[in-house]
Order: structure tokens, then C-alpha cells, then sequence
């Protein structure tokens, strides 16, 4: 047997990663995060523990990858730089990615999602507007427009996934980014019209 090629090791690498990203996709579905343990991702994935850990130091930061992987995917989407068009387009792919894997979606920001799993998710949104509405000066009221947003988006978005009848994805997105507006346009210093 001869020595392996890069590209060998690493799509042996990624196939490990993402069995493992679906081996805890997949107990998010059923048990909430508190209850999910490494030996519980590795079975599931069919993994052992000691190549778990060559990978990821714990489930949180397998967690975290997989955030990585949705914010590169919903920048590739744009292709556009962030900031660089029209504020918060980030929201209409990742509402579009969340009722297609609504489960999965559901899992991650619903009502047995845990502390963790919310906490990551709120910091994945909160990175995104940031960095939509970089082009303003950095101040504590930039900040603030920027939890305020991404704190609305996430109740928009659980809030849609509650319900029985799915609302359209661009009407979701419109009634994000016009209730947005006044948060947008205080981040920019811009005073808001009631």
C-alpha cells in the first residue's frame, strides 16, 4: 500500500466530519442538547471516541463547526462581500435553509434546543448582521441596532417555524427587513421616522 495522497486524507477527513455533523443533526432531532453526549454522536455516527477527538475537542465545538459551514454557505449564496449591497440579505437564504430542514431548524432554535445550542446561534446571527452594518461607525448604538435585529430575527424565524401553515419565504424576508428598518437606520446614526 503506498502512501496517501492529500486529497485522500482529506476527503477521508471531511466524510468523517460531516458523519459525525449528521450523526448530532440527527439526535437533535430527538433529544434535546443537555442530553446528548460524545459517546451518543459517535454511535450514531459510527465513529469511535479517540477519532471524535482528533477532530473536535467536544460537541460544542463540533456544534460550532457546523455553524461555520451555514455562514459560509449563506455568504457563498450572496456572493456578494457582506456589506458590500443591500443590508440583511443574509435572511432570506437562511430562512429559505430553515424550512427546507424545518426539523432541523427547529431543533436548533425551539423549545428543546438548550442554552448552548441557542446561545451559538444567537452569535452565528449576531455575527452576520454586524457584519451587514459595518459601513457604520462603531458605537454602543451600532451595537445595540445589532442584538436588536438579530434577537428579532430569531423570534421571526422560531416564530415561523411554529407554524401549521408555512408563511412564504419572501414574505417572511420582507416583513424582517421592513421591521428592521428602524433598528438599520439608527445603526447608520440616521434618526428613525415614526
Amino acid at each position: 500500500m503506498g502512501a496517501r495522497t492529500p486529497n485522500q486524507v482529506d476527503r477521508r477527513v471531511v466524510r468523517t466530519r460531516r458523519m459525525l455533523r449528521d450523526g448530532l443533526i440527527a439526535l437533535l432531532h430527538s433529544r434535546p442538547w443537555d442530553e446528548i453526549s460524545v459517546q451518543d454522536i459517535c454511535e450514531r455516527a459510527d465513529v469511535g471516541r479517540s477519532t471524535f477527538y482528533v477532530h473536535f475537542a467536544d460537541k460544542e465545538e463540533l456544534l460550532l463547526a457546523g455553524f461555520d459551514d451555514l455562514r459560509a454557505m449563506l455568504r457563498a449564496q450572496l456572493g456578494a462581500p457582506a456589506g458590500s449591497g443591500a443590508p440583511l440579505q443574509f435572511a432570506k437564504s437562511m430562512i429559505e435553509h430553515a424550512h427546507e430542514n424545518r426539523r432541523l431548524f427547529s431543533a436548533l432554535v425551539g423549545k428543546r434546543s438548550g442554552q448552548v445550542v441557542l446561545r451559538q446561534f444567537r452569535a452565528l446571527v449576531v455575527e452576520l448582521v454586524r457584519e451587514d452594518v459595518a459601513m457604520a461607525p462603531a458605537t454602543p448604538r451600532r451595537e445595540a441596532a445589532v442584538h436588536f435585529i438579530a434577537g428579532a430575527f430569531l423570534d421571526l424565524l422560531s416564530w415561523s417555524l411554529e407554524q401549521p401553515r408555512a408563511v412564504e419565504v419572501a414574505e417572511l424576508d420582507g416583513w424582517f427587513v421592513a421591521m428592521s428598518g428602524a433598528a438599520l437606520a439608527l445603526a447608520r446614526g440616521r434618526p428613525s421616522r415614526p
